[in-house]
């Protein structure tokens, strides 16, 4: 049996297999339907129930005893698009080798479909919005967890800015790459504001608020440049757009104490008129002029586009600092 990953109206998380890709099913079904045709790997099943193991024979065999009395019980981990393929070739029998995994429970079977599919040409927004439901990773995964769960969440709780605007496999008509929000949290949660305030006892509620409420501020305050655009017609939606204004949420969290949508919004008005998201161009300084499209999603371009910004918003901070220090000595 084949489980889609997919998501219910509540947002909760099942299965875990991408959608076929008819495309490589084609290319797979046309090499097996000739008469060269080999099929040396194997497709892997794990089970969680319906499967019974007697005790292994001197030579290292066993006996595999599988119960379909109420459906198929395994699911396949690896080899779906295989799979496919093979119930369509309708004139040719092929033995295949099957390769079976005993899981103690659904968040085992998660935990090895994701370590084995890891290293192999999955999409890695599958991964890692599996990577929430799966205990036991590798650190590097770990850390990447705790920051798909908040994509998610933020794609789903009925409280958050971004809800529903976020693309990932659950999600295919959202506009904003998961991988972007997950990276402005990585490095909040590094270097940033989130360091400290993940580690509360409500620290994942207290992160959730302050993405959703920075990105609120941005919607708010670039309106025009945020409604109805795609990352093709605007560069604030684009991953380069949203990663570095990242890095602005964390300027105006630490130099400002911004933590709400009226703090936010405060903050970033000075950038209204100085940016380039939709049309005209970027003056970075220094004779480095762009027309708005060519700023990318890479990092030498989020880089630059982020000091850019952070330039801009420093100063107002520092404006705004002198500014009430000056009625004070006045009064005086």
């Amino acid at each position: 049996m084949i489980e889609r990953v997919a998501r219910d109206e509540g947002g909760a998380l099942s299965g875990f297999q991408r959608p076929q890709i008819a495309g490589h099913i084609r290319e797979i079904r046309d090499y097996l339907e000739k008469p060269e045709a080999i099929l040396p790997n194997p497709i892997v099943v794990a089970f969680t129930t319906g499967i019974t193991i007697s005790e292994e024979a001197a030579d290292g065999r066993c006996m595999v005893e599988i119960d379909a009395m109420g459906g198929a019980p395994g699911l396949v981990v690896d080899g779906q698009q295989r799979l496919t393929a093979l119930s369509q070739v309708e004139e040719k029998d092929f033995q295949v080798f099957v390769s079976a995994i005993v899981c103690r429970d659904e968040e085992e079977l998660r935990r090895q479909f994701v370590l084995i599919n890891n290293t192999r040409p999955l999409p890695k927004s599958l991964i890692y919005e599996l990577l929430p439901t799966v205990r036991g990773l590798p650190r590097r995964l770990g850390d990447r967890s705790v920051a798909a769960d908040l994509a998610a969440r933020l794609n789903y709780d009925d409280g958050s800015s971004l809800k529903g605007k976020i693309y990932q496999h659950t999600n295919p008509t959202g506009i904003i790459r998961d991988t972007a929000i997950q990276r402005v949290v990585i490095n909040s949660m590094s270097d940033g504001v989130m360091r400290e305030l993940i580690r509360e006892p409500d620290g994942a509620d207290l992160s959730f608020a302050l993405v959703s409420d920075f990105y609120r501020a941005v919607q708010t305050v670039f309106l025009n440049e945020w409604e109805g655009h795609t990352p093709k017609t605007s560069r604030l939606v684009h991953g380069a757009g949203i990663m570095s204004l990242g890095y602005v949420m964390e300027v105006l969290a630490l130099l400002d104490g911004a933590r709400t949508v009226h703090d936010f919004s405060r903050g970033l008005a000075c950038l209204v008129g100085n940016t380039a998201w939709t049309s005209g161009e970027w003056n970075f300084g220094e004779n480095d002029r762009r027309h708005w499209k060519s700023v990318q999603n890479v990092n030498r371009d989020i880089v630059t586009l982020a000091q850019y910004l952070i330039g801009i918003v420093r100063a107002d901070v520092k404006r705004r600092r002198a500014d009430d220090v000056e009625p004070k000595q006045a009064s005086m």
